[in-house]
């Protein structure tokens, strides 16, 4: 187990330039890298729109579609200006292939292969999961890490072995994104800038820890029923939806306490997963990332495990931890100087995409 001296960081004889475009979901990036001749790295734009729908609501596929056809002039406009370069000076042009939702992803695709017969320039697939890995590793200068992976779409736990990502642990069912937006949906909160984000700050004026289902299954873990468990509580004659206390009661639920136990419970067994790989690879880091990496309790749970462990916990903030295109032009990239591109007739887009499937040479 473990991840190799990077081959690429060596210096090189000219610098690199890509643009990488995301758009698996929400939300729709570009984002432009620079390797530099000394091997180091340089983020040059990070630009990022997402689509918000009203409280209470999910985003459709066709409809977020729609959003990204509608802002990918500009979001890319805006990342080329940023960085003060043009379109000729890219080396490659990245997009991701999966996994996410069709729709956004066939947009997104389509505007990198017009994006590549317009200036000429090579097509780079990406997988969505091994771009979070490598930000999160150029980031955070995380060398040998066991991985948890946590967003909207996508819960695991993943170590690098023998060139390949090895799924130690995974959800058996949604991940905890998926979870904890829709719970967010149940009591309407807002989903501006994100679902995830309202939970995170309602979940710190929480007062009481209720009881709900504890499913670490092994290595994996189950949260579907945990979802189920706690939207009960919504309905239970204590809830008070509105939040305030009466004097005259004192066996209410709040939506804070839902949200704080709802956390506090998935997070734990987040942990506990993350936990067990390291110990069963021996390694002395981890790595947090994806959309809910962001969250701090999460951070801070980790590090208390890390601490008593002797390990180090990195993490990044939002820049990085939601979905970005300058993951995928950080992945891409890598992937290009090794040799890697796609044919035009080949840059097709798949809604399911295991990073397991993928040799990943550039370690």
């Amino acid at each position: 187990m473990g991840f190799r001296a990077n081959p690429l960081s060596d210096p090189t004889d000219r610098p690199y330039l890509a643009l990488g475009l995301e758009g698996s979901a929400n939300k729709l990036g570009a984002g432009i890298i620079k390797h530099r001749v000394d091997g180091s790295t340089k983020i040059l734009a990070n630009i990022r729109h997402t689509y918000i729908t009203p409280p209470g609501e999910g985003f459709l596929p066709r409809d977020t579609a729609q959003h990204h056809r509608e802002w990918a002039l500009e979001v890319i406009k805006s990342a080329i200006e940023s960085a003060n370069i043009s379109m000729q000076d890219l080396d490659c042009i990245c997009y991701t292939k999966g996994p996410g939702m069709g729709a956004p992803l066939q947009s997104v695709a389509l505007v990198a292969r017009t994006l590549s017969l317009l200036f000429n320039k090579p097509l780079v697939a990406v997988n969505h999961c091994v771009g979070h890995i490598e930000m999160g590793r150029a980031i955070t200068r995380a060398q040998d890490p066991v991985v948890l992976y946590v967003s909207g779409g996508n819960t695991q736990v993943i170590a690098y072995s023998q060139q390949r990502y090895r799924i130690f642990g995974e959800t058996l069912d949604i991940a905890v994104g998926n979870c904890l937006d829709r719970f967010a949906r149940i009591i309407n909160l807002s989903n501006d800038p994100s679902p995830g984000y309202n939970i995170e700050q309602e979940a710190k004026k929480g007062k009481r820890l209720v009881p709900l289902p504890y499913t670490t299954k092994g290595m994996d873990i189950s949260l579907s029923g945990i979802l189920t468990s706690v939207e009960a509580y919504t309905v239970d004659k204590r809830f008070r939806s509105s939040g305030t206390l009466d004097e005259s009661e004192d066996d209410i639920i709040t939506p804070a306490d839902l949200c704080f136990s709802l956390q506090e419970t998935v997070f734990a067994m987040l942990v506990e997963i993350t936990e067990r790989a390291m110990a069963h690879v021996v390694s002395g880091e981890v790595l947090i990332v994806g959309g809910v990496g962001c969250n701090e309790r999460l951070q801070e749970m980790m590090r208390i495990m890390g601490k008593e462990r002797d390990a180090r916990v990195f993490a990044t903030d939002e820049r990085f931890c939601i979905d970005n295109g300058i993951m995928i032009a950080q992945a891409g990239l890598l992937s290009y100087r090794m040799g890697d591109q796609v044919p035009l007739s080949q840059s097709t887009c798949t809604q399911r995409y295991s990073s397991v499937s993928l040799f990943c040479e550039s370690h």
